[in-house]
Parts: structure tokens; C-alpha cells; sequence
């Protein structure tokens, strides 16, 4: 009787062990990295044939984060991709992105600017982005 008693509470033991550890992995799987691009000294307005010049910072937890990877799309007005970059944040957790105009019809784009989060990261990454809607003239 005794020993089935030890053996009772030794599986309950095992079984609590278990359900803790199983619950503490789980609670890894659903934290998440929520880095967002910060535009900054943004222009609307371009004329055929002038750089496009997107700049801008990481925030994450309101303050500015080196080394995450960033991708930017152009996109046109109906959401047709015309082109798309990768950048890194450099020390300062700045970035700078550029696109040439020359192939560009006059007309409205936008601009999409999505964090991929640092490479640690990015199984939790939420993927925040800014957008930027231009001009671009004859």
C-alpha cells in the first residue's frame, strides 16, 4: 500500500514537472519582437529623373535599434510592386533607403517601409511597417 502511494505521487510529481515545463515553452513560442521603422525627413514630392531618399530610425521599446533588417517597396497607386531593397540599421539604429525615378510614369507610389526584426528574432517578428505615399512629376 505504501509503495503505491509513493508511486502515486511520484507520477503526480513528474506529471506537474511536465505541464510547468511544457507551459514555459509555450510562453517562448508566443512572445513576439515588435520593432517599427520610424520615418524622418520625409519628402512627398519628386520630379522624373531625381533620387527618391527614404530615411528613417528602428524603434523598439522607444529607443533606437542597430542591426535589424528592413525592406522597402515601391509600389504604384493600384499596389503593383515596381521595385523592392533590403537594408541593415547601422550603430545608431538609423537607415536610409533610395530608389531611381528615371523609369518611373508620373503619377502616385507609395512607399513601404517593413522591419524583418533582427535575425534572433525573427520566428517572432511582427513584420511593423511605415508607409509613405509620393508624388512623382514630370
Amino acid at each position: 500500500m505504501f509503495s503505491m502511494m509513493v508511486d502515486i505521487k511520484s507520477k503526480s510529481f513528474v506529471v506537474i514537472i511536465l505541464v510547468l515545463l511544457i507551459s514555459g515553452s509555450f510562453s517562448e513560442v508566443n512572445a513576439t519582437h515588435i520593432s517599427k521603422p520610424i520615418l524622418s525627413e520625409a519628402r512627398t514630392e519628386y520630379s522624373q529623373g531625381e533620387k527618391i531618399v527614404v530615411n528613417g530610425w528602428v524603434n523598439y521599446q522607444d529607443q533606437s535599434t542597430s542591426d535589424v533588417l528592413l525592406n522597402a517597396k515601391l509600389l504604384r497607386a493600384d499596389g503593383t510592386e515596381v521595385t523592392e531593397v533590403f537594408n541593415i540599421s547601422d550603430k545608431q539604429g538609423k537607415f536610409s533607403f533610395e530608389f531611381e525615378t528615371n523609369r518611373l510614369l508620373p503619377g502616385s507610389y507609395q512607399i513601404i517601409v517593413t522591419s524583418q526584426c533582427l535575425e534572433v528574432h525573427r520566428p517572432v517578428c511582427t513584420y511593423q511597417s511605415s508607409t509613405l505615399a509620393i508624388d512623382v512629376k514630370e
